[in-house]
């Protein structure tokens, strides 16, 4: 009876380590899964970052043009508008 016993509890450890082995295994494949996907999606996600950063300091640097155009234009005609007024009071 001790060794029927001794041989059922044999078969049972080694079905727990068989199951153990493979959810273990399974885990593993699954997590090689999902970290391999999120790198994927992370590279993605950088090349989209640099485009946006690129395209964003092309268009600072317009806008920063074109703000500097205006204070020039704005600094000429208020240059202009004082030396008509001065001429005009010193009259």
């Amino acid at each position: 009876m001790a060794t029927k016993n001794k041989k059922t509890v044999t078969k049972t450890i080694e079905k727990v380590k068989n199951t153990a082995s493979k959810a273990n295994a399974f885990a593993l494949k699954s997590t090689e899964e999902v970290v391999s996907g999120a790198i994927q999606f992370t590279a993605q996600w950088q090349d989209v970052s640099k485009k946006a950063i690129k395209g964003g300091l092309k268009l600072a640097d317009t806008q920063q043009d074109i703000l500097f155009n205006t204070l020039e234009a704005a600094k000429g005609h208020a240059v202009k508008g004082f030396k008509r007024s001065k001429a005009l009071f010193t009259k």
